[in-house]
């Protein structure tokens, strides 16, 4: 059985800027190269093009930046970073460089009086997540993390079964995401901060975090983890199990060595919830006590998925925020703690720390 009856709750649209906000990206790998394709699309979508537009390139090599600029149809392409905060015309800039560098773009971005959102994981520790915040704060410029999941309309989607008891009371969650990417150096170096945890176990964590409301009470009262290192000091593969005071239990996996269903399972006294995909969830299968599927609700349709974050940040800078709703400070702090908190457990630093 089909239902769409939450698509509506979860895509109304954000407050819109007095114009399309320029965005200039750091750095010009794939990940920015996602997001270069889902500022065209949203330039020419109905609903999305009054948030905002590409404008420009920024990377250390003017040549790669000017291909990029012609790949994607970007006008300004710039050969350093320097050249892009002297530039008065950006005004939020995507920053899409391994984490090891975040936490000083993002402050050198905010300085010359531009706003920021910044892929996860947000910084390498809490400690840079807190300066990175501070400076928000001091500047009023926007500071926002992107991690999509928190913006995407399956989030609010999910919240609202939960909520409604469509599977009684929550006891039990559980969440992965794995990849084999150990060919991909930023993942496995660790002078960069690589890792499967910084990487993609973000997004089971964030999912359970989600899941049960995080920020609003309940709080971990136990943690078990473990982790195998690959050959290169980093984490390869690790599961994590929290306990919350109210006795709920979530388990998040994590791997860089294997393929996943990547789901993510809400297990409660009634039925169940199955998120097809914690990374960009494209289904929420709905059981009962019987393990018969009940409803079966599909996520609204999308550019990319990096859509919602760029509209919250264009809403949050037209309405003066330094933060977005979606994914406020505290949230972002809350989150690089826990990350934290697991990498102590394991004696796992990296050289920048």
């Amino acid at each position: 059985m089909t239902d769409s009856t939450c698509e509506s709750t979860a895509t109304a649209p954000y407050q819109l800027p007095q114009r399309p906000i320029n965005v200039a990206i750091l750095g010009a790998g794939r990940i920015a190269q996602k997001m270069a394709t889902t500022l065209n699309l949203m330039a020419r979508n109905e609903t999305y093009r009054a948030y905002a537009k590409p404008y420009a390139i920024a990377s250390r090599d003017q040549k790669r930046a000017d291909e990029f600029a012609a790949q994607y149809g970007i006008p300004v392409a710039y050969g350093s970073y320097a050249q892009m905060l002297d530039d008065p015309e950006v005004d939020l800039v995507y920053i899409a460089t391994p984490h090891s560098l975040h936490a000083e773009q993002a402050i050198a971005c905010m300085e010359a009086g531009k706003h920021v959102l910044v892929e996860k994981a947000f910084t390498v520790n809490a400690g840079q997540a807190q300066r990175v915040i501070e400076v928000s704060q001091q500047t009023g410029k926007l500071c926002a993390e992107a991690i999509w999941t928190r913006y995407m309309p399956s989030r609010a989607m999910i919240r609202q079964l939960v909520e409604d008891g469509a599977i009684g009371d929550v006891c039990a969650i559980s969440a992965n995401l794995s990849y084999p990417t150990t060919h991909k150096q930023r993942i496995i170096d660790p002078k960069l901060a690589g890792g499967a945890l910084l990487d993609v176990g973000v997004y089971p964590l964030n999912f359970i975090d989600m899941a049960i409301g995080g920020g609003s009470g309940r709080d971990i009262a136990r943690m078990e983890t473990a982790m195998i290192p690959y050959k290169t000091g980093v984490d390869a593969q690790s599961t994590t199990t929290l306990f919350y005071d109210d006795g709920v239990m979530a388990v998040s996996t994590c791997s860089l060595l294997a393929v996943s269903d990547r789901d993510g399972a809400i297990w409660g006294t009634d039925g169940y919830l199955m998120c097809r995909n914690v990374n960009n969830v494209e289904r929420i299968d709905v059981y009962g006590k019987d393990y018969a599927l009940t409803r079966s609700i599909p996520v609204p349709a999308q550019l990319t998925g990096y859509e919602y974050e760029v509209a919250a940040c264009a809403s949050a800078i037209a309405t003066g925020q330094t933060e977005c709703p979606d994914m406020p400070h505290a949230d972002t702090l809350r989150m690089m703690r826990l990350l934290d908190h697991i990498r102590e457990r394991w004696g796992l630093r990296y050289p920048c720390e």
